[in-house]
């Protein structure tokens, strides 16, 4: 095992670089390219030890798929199409929050009778009778699309590669329906189409992917550690608040089955004094906030957080666990 630097794979432009750059920032790691945008290598700012690697969506999957790169952003999309053992291969370490889109089944909306994927199957049959040819699927998402019909008990249809604009098909005559992504469905009405009630067969976006084929050395290993453990502690301090206030000592004892009540803690354990710190999630916030009120606290206030760093967090449990190192 070669003991190199820590290789994370990010998009080389578009919407999807930008908020790729932003993710990170938000965890003060901040990409440098010192020959500018057309520089296809980087660094991350005051992270030694790490190369970052501008790559196309695909170019990222395969990477990971081979071992090239340690850590990479990509759409699960791209995941569950390009690499047959996802599973196997690389580990989705959390999902990012943009580059949503659905893999969807979708059909002229003039079918009006066909409604669900078992439908699906009287079409082909009807295809079958008629016209003696089997029912066509147009899609660039050829592995996702024989997957997810062999699920539904789909087998009398052919796939028909889409180079261009596959939402044409259906309207061109070189498919029956398509196997496409979409964002808000938008593209798909334009073209008289509609998405099939159980037509959904994946709900993607971006994620922080990890490669269990890639060479885990001490140095990547160090990186990487070091990188997720400021990604987790951004992600925690937006989920979380802080919150102060005044308490007479005597009720003191009521804090712990409180916090165990709303998933709060006591980082600082039983208050000195009267000042009592808690942390909670951002969305039991207004509940902790109000049982403090009802045993007699005041001058409450809550915090938000730039990070949170905790004694362990599950993106770096995650990582260790996978590549056997925990």
């Amino acid at each position: 095992m070669t003991d190199s630097p820590l290789i994370l794979a990010v998009p080389s432009k578009g919407r999807l670089q930008e908020n790729a750059a932003a993710f990170f920032a938000r965890a003060g790691l901040v990409f440098s390219q010192s020959r500018g945008a057309r520089d296809y290598r980087g660094t991350l700012k005051g992270v030694p030890d790490v190369e970052v690697a501008f790559l196309s969506a695909s170019e990222i999957v395969n990477q990971l798929a081979t071992g090239a790169a340690h850590l990479g952003i990509t759409g699960e999309d791209l995941i569950r199409e390009q690499i047959p053992d996802a599973d196997e291969a690389v580990e989705l370490l959390t999902p990012l929050g943009f580059g949503h889109a659905n893999v969807v089944v979708a059909v002229p909306q003039a079918w009006i009778d066909v409604r669900s994927m078992a439908d699906l199957d009287e079409v082909a049959a009807d295809l079958r009778a008629r016209h003696g040819q089997k029912m066509r699927v147009a899609t660039k998402y050829v592995n996702l699309t024989r997957r997810f019909f062999a699920e539904k008990g789909i087998a009398d249809y052919r796939i028909v590669e889409s180079l261009g604009a596959t939402e044409g098909a259906p309207g061109a005559g070189s498919a029956e329906l398509i196997v496409d992504i979409t964002t808000t469905g938008a593209t798909l009405a334009a073209n008289a189409l509609k998405i099939l009630d159980d037509g959904v067969m994946l709900r993607s976006e971006a994620n922080l992917v990890a490669s269990a084929r890639a060479p885990w050395g001490d140095r990547a290993r160090a990186a990487a550690m070091s990188v997720l453990t400021r990604i987790a502690a951004e992600e925690e301090a937006r989920q979380s608040r802080e919150i102060r206030a005044s308490l007479d000592p005597a009720r003191a004892p009521s804090l712990p089955a409180l916090a165990r009540e709303f998933g709060a803690s006591l980082p600082y354990g039983h208050p000195l004094g009267r000042e009592v710190v808690l942390h909670c999630p951002a969305s039991a916030m207004f509940d902790v906030v109000a049982a403090l009120q009802e045993l007699g606290a005041q001058d409450v206030t809550v915090r938000t957080f730039d990070y949170l760093f905790r004694p362990t967090n599950a993106l770096t449990e995650r990582l260790l666990r996978r590549i056997g190192q925990e």
